[in-house]
């Protein structure tokens, strides 16, 4: 494996390279959906493909199956995690040579020995269960061993989002027995994106640890997306980790209020969604959708963009409170995040290795960050 970013250290390129790299979550398939693209194939725009993951010295990912807010309202969302999860399986067995999917951690392993990369599949958004248990255990029969509690921006019905109007005070009882039933199947429960409430109250139902696999510190950018230091501190309490997403606008609030300027609305909102998505046959909702992918950061000068030192000193921020064995890489590439300074797209993934080395951590502290982590806590779910 050959990294090829600019300007990094050759320290940093052995052991970023050497490093087990297991990313929380990348968006592979939704921009594949739209425009009759291959996960294989070396695109242009957005921010990943297989073969720049392997650049980026990517070994394993959370390979997000997500369906947009704009199915939810005409009740399309499990169609659309199905015909999803289709192409991705489809595309996933097309470049066998390159990628396959990991059921249980040791396939991990041995699919980074072979020199592929491993998918892990995770639904985003609850909603495409329909909060049924059923749906959960066919989506794990097909290969899924991780789901996202909450459903994305929007209040689902059984779990309350961070950013939108609270309807159950977190979990409602099908949202209660969701987490139940993953515990039972184990499977890696995802808390991004989910209600502080619903956060808690998982919490304390689960037997086993969670994780945000693309996340923040609220401490330092005051947004309801992102996680408070008292549930930081809950999730690690529990052997879990939390993933921090590579965007500029979660962790450098000068960022966000330029992007807030420029958009005149937070890029959470999904007030325009749902007015007349449920007189649309499915066809016509995705050309709407399409218009998102792929999703890539708010063009914006690059100076102002949070530089990759600055990124992980927010990192070290949260080591302070809960030690280094609980955070864990997560960079929700294609999933809209604005790269810091001096980032192309997953390429240059090595460019916050080197950052780390910068900033004096250790080779073990790095390994644990980019994938030991999750790595660990996928074992102890798996079991």
């Amino acid at each position: 494996m050959t990294i090829t970013t600019a300007g990094v250290s050759e320290r940093a390129r052995r052991l970023h390279r050497d490093a087990l790299v297991f990313d929380g979550h990348i968006h592979m398939i939704n921009r594949q959906f739209y425009s009759d693209g291959d996960i294989g194939d070396r695109v242009n725009d957005g921010q990943v493909d297989l073969p720049r993951l392997k650049e980026g010295g990517v070994d394993a990912m959370l390979f997000s199956i997500f369906v947009t807010e704009d199915y939810y309202p005409p009740r399309y969302e499990t169609r659309q995690a199905l015909r999803l999860l289709d192409l991705a399986l489809e595309q996933i067995e097309r470049n066998s040579d390159k990628v396959a999917i990991a059921l249980e951690p040791g396939d991990i392993e041995r699919i980074v020995a072979s020199g592929r990369i491993a998918a892990v599949l995770d639904i985003e958004g609850s909603w495409d269960l329909d909060a049924d248990p059923a749906v959960l255990r066919a989506l794990y029969r097909m290969g899924m061993r991780a789901f996202q509690l909450s459903a994305h921006n929007w209040t689902s019905n059984a779990v309350d989002s961070c950013c939108s109007p609270p309807k159950w005070n977190g979990l409602n009882e099908k949202g209660r027995n969701l987490v139940r039933e993953a515990n039972r199947l184990r499977m890696m429960i995802n808390i991004s994106h989910a209600s502080d409430e619903a956060i808690e109250q998982a919490l304390e139902i689960s037997t086993q640890p969670l994780v945000a696999t693309h996340h923040g510190l609220r401490s330092v950018n005051n947004l309801p997306r992102l996680m408070s230091d008292e549930l930081m501190m809950k999730v690690a309490a529990k052997r879990g980790v939390i993933g921090f997403q590579i965007g500029s606008e979660f962790h450098k609030p000068s960022f966000f209020e330029y992007r807030r300027q420029n958009t005149r609305k937070d890029f959470w909102d999904t007030s325009a969604i749902g007015k007349d998505e449920a007189s649309m046959s499915i066809e016509e909702i995705d050309q709407r959708a399409a218009r998102l992918f792929p999703m890539v950061g708010f063009p914006s000068p690059e100076q102002i963009r949070i530089t990759p030192g600055e990124w992980v000193e927010v990192v070290e921020k949260a080591i302070a409170m809960v030690g280094e064995d609980f955070v864990s890489l997560g960079t929700d590439f294609d999933g809209g995040p604005t790269l810091p300074q001096g980032m192309r797209d997953c390429r240059d993934l090595a460019l916050i290795t080197d950052a780390m080395l910068s900033r004096n951590w250790s080779e073990e502290r790095i390994r644990k960050f980019l994938g030991g982590n999750l790595l660990r806590v996928f074992r102890e779910i798996r079991g």
